[in-house]
């Protein structure tokens, strides 16, 4: 039952994650692996101001900003660099490397004994891992909302034009710049955020955390398009942190049947590729099924 309940927990958390690609890779159409390094960037400013004795929420707050920041220097070098999205993307990652390293000043630093998000007086008072469950909810349920608020202004509804065709938001007086910009760096400071939560969760920062995030997150994107079909964009925005859960206990069961916890990158991709192939595979089945019918009827 705890293993439920923390994989529940952990899903809750790293929805901001799937939240932050859905809003590039989904809205607006854009392949960012920014966020293969902006996830460990938001948990190393994190961890490192709390142990420096800032304030646990200002310093998730701080993830927040860095990530942002770390999505700008994307998004500045795809519009006036003229670089393809995902090389931006992949030179952006890897110098946050260095930066984890300057910011932690070691490969792994650790919040043993210091005061987290966590630490609330009413969190403590829950049973073993339902802190996180809990958390995880308010945060997920506030920052859905903002999103769904976001994109429902004049500014969010140019930002959902752009990522549909840039060419006509651009003839409607829209820069396709400026949303570039502002999307990348509100989708990299999600992650950021999410990096940070995760990483006071977990009780410490480490510079190679960030390894593989990109495929969970698609993993929830993609589960929740195959899972829940047909939504509108604020009932998806919720659908996305919620399969995060499914994904994360799919995760379990894989693991509950013996196999080793270090092949779960393996595991993500096996677990991204089959959802990704289900809809062909129910098309070719939906097709054979009515050429079957037509057989037996002539």
């Amino acid at each position: 039952m705890n293993l439920i309940v923390s994989a529940i927990g952990q899903g809750f958390l790293w929805g901001l994650l799937g939240l932050g690609l859905f809003l590039s890779f989904r809205i607006m159409n854009t392949t960012d692996m920014t966020v293969e390094g902006t996830f460990p960037l938001g948990a190393a400013v994190s961890v490192s101001l709390i142990v420096q004795g800032t304030n646990p929420f200002l310093a998730t707050l701080a993830a927040f900003v860095a990530g942002a920041l770390a999505g700008l220097v994307t998004a500045l070098l795809i519009t006036k660099g003229k670089i393809p999205s995902l090389l931006a993307g992949i030179l952006t990652m890897t110098g946050i490397y260095s930066i984890d390293l300057m910011v932690m000043g070691k490969s792994n630093v650790s919040l043993l004994g210091k005061k987290t998000i966590y630490s609330l007086a009413f969190l403590q008072k829950l049973p073993q891992y339902f802190d996180s469950v809990v958390a995880g909810t308010i945060l997920m349920v506030l920052v859905t909302c903002d999103l769904i608020w976001f994109l429902s202004t004049d500014f969010g509804q140019a930002f959902i034009a752009t990522g549909d065709n840039p060419q006509m938001a651009k003839s409607q007086g829209i820069s396709p710049q400026q949303m570039t910009v502002a999307g990348l760096m509100i989708s990299n400071g999600l992650v950021g955020l999410c990096g940070a939560v995760v990483a006071q969760n977990n009780g410490y920062a480490d510079v190679n955390m960030g390894m593989g995030t990109i495929v969970i997150a698609l993993a929830s994107i993609i589960i929740s398009e195959v899972v829940f079909r047909n939504l509108g964009l604020a009932s998806r925005l919720f659908a996305v942190s919620l399969d995060s859960i499914i994904y994360r206990l799919l995760l379990l069961a894989v693991l509950q049947v013996g196999l080793s916890s270090n092949n779960l990158n393996l595991i993500s991709s096996l677990v991204l590729a089959a959802c990704m192939m289900l809809p062909q595979v129910e098309e070719k089945l939906r097709l054979k099924q009515t050429f079957m019918k037509g057989f037996k009827h002539d």
